[in-house]
């Protein structure tokens, strides 16, 4: 396997082929390969991990308590300074509840909206949609998902993941959603930069669907995804702590399917989402 990875060529000589197609030639995992490249410490990928289960549990902590947090705890060799875990937090694109500065920095020449859906509760499927991307610890390495939730029916109605936190990834979610569920007339989200993107925006013009971004640091805009991440993480991917991309991606698909025609939610009358979203739609009900 070793050997077979210094076969690659990153683009110092002059070969043509893609990292794609030379990880296909040498019967290698892509992702893999860029793990490989970054060369990601395991020091990093623990404290990042802790800092996902932090505030996972605990949304409202900001950098300072969570340097705190680390730094007392018993099963911890060494001590972690503010500056690191600030820059973690925003390579991890953790957004603090409370109201205070956006750790999810957008860039100043991109696009944001105004945020449509203050007093406003979602009457029927597809009415808002919600998106967001979090953080998925594994071992020895992370994902990111992310994930479009139907706010009326509280339906997973599209979700992917990456190996990078990009725009791609996200752009394809919301294409691949509407493609199954048809296009809502809101989507809201936070500021993020892939969200912000031109692309992204240009993608939602395209379907005619009214944008709605939430405020700097009101990260409880989009307190029904906030609920869903502690849902997946503490029922699956913290109990699982899945070794691979491949089975993180089974592992999440079988997650979404319970969840969606399974998981009966306290906040839409004990029902399932699935049951709530299909009985008011003329849409063919997706198999569990």
């Amino acid at each position: 396997m070793n050997e077979r990875k210094a076969m690659v060529d990153w683009g110092i000589s002059d070969s043509h082929l893609t990292i794609k197609a030379q990880a296909g030639l040498l019967s290698l995992n892509r992702t893999g390969l860029y793990w490989t490249a970054q060369n990601v410490s395991k020091h990093e990928v623990e404290i990042k991990h802790l800092i996902d289960k932090i505030h996972t549990r605990h949304p409202f902590k900001g950098s300072r308590r969570i340097v705190d947090d680390i730094n007392n705890m018993d099963d911890i060799d060494y001590k972690v300074n503010r500056k690191r875990i600030q820059r973690y937090m925003r390579e991890m694109g953790i957004r603090v509840i409370y109201p205070g500065p956006n750790l999810s920095k957008r860039n100043r020449a991109q696009y944001v909206y105004p945020y449509l859906l203050r007093n406003v509760k979602p009457a029927h499927p597809n009415h808002v949609w919600g998106i967001d991307i979090t953080y998925c610890a594994m071992q020895g390495r992370w994902m990111y998902l992310v994930a479009i939730i139907d706010w009326y029916s509280r339906m997973i109605v599209g979700y992917e993941l990456s190996d990078t936190m990009n725009k791609e990834f996200v752009i394809k979610a919301v294409n691949k959603a509407i493609e199954t569920h048809g296009a809502p007339i809101i989507l809201n989200s936070d500021q993020g930069s892939q969200f912000t993107s031109p692309d992204y925006i240009n993608t939602l013009k395209k379907y005619g669907i009214k944008i709605s971004m939430d405020g700097k640091g009101r990260a409880l805009d989009n307190a029904i995804t906030e609920r869903f991440w502690r849902t997946i993480k503490w029922e699956d991917i913290y109990l699982k702590n899945y070794e691979t991309p491949s089975a993180l991606r089974q592992g999440i698909a079988t997650f979404m399917r319970y969840y969606n025609f399974e998981r009966r939610h306290t906040s839409i009358g004990k029902k399932t989402p699935a049951s709530v979203y299909y009985a008011t739609t003329n849409l063919p009900q997706q198999s569990a």
